[in-house]
């Protein structure tokens, strides 16, 4: 699977929907707008979470950002790998750069996110 086959929001995430079952990260862009990421901190296994929710923390050299969860759900898992190497995000952002995987709610649409060419239209103004 590459980048054409993810989802994107209007704040900078991705979305790659296996299933009933939703990896997160951030965006080639987003990670660019940071700068290098020096430390995430990782969302509970088990937390249950609403679209809008603070997923997690990310600080990069420039700033602290919160990332919000696009979609509801609870958290299957934190990429473990980005406690070790948080560039991963800067380096990886669509691969080994995932943050967190959230098992979807029942009947969770996700028809309003941008396919990967809209969200290039939407990044270029």
């Amino acid at each position: 699977m590459g980048e054409k086959d993810l989802l994107f929001t209007e704040t900078h995430e991705w979305i790659r929907v296996e299933g009933d079952v939703a990896t997160l990260g951030l965006t080639d862009y987003a990670q660019g707008e940071l700068g290098d990421i020096v430390f995430v901190e990782l969302p509970e296994a088990g937390r249950s979470l609403a679209a809008g929710d603070v997923l997690t923390t990310v600080e990069s050299v420039k700033s602290v950002s919160e990332l919000y969860a696009p979609i509801e759900g609870e958290i299957a898992e934190g990429n473990v790998a980005l406690e070790d190497d948080p560039s991963l995000i800067n380096s990886d952002p669509y691969g080994n750069g995932w943050i967190a995987k959230l098992k979807l709610a029942s009947g969770t649409d996700v028809s309003q996110f941008m396919t990967a060419e809209q969200y290039e239209a939407h990044i270029k103004g």
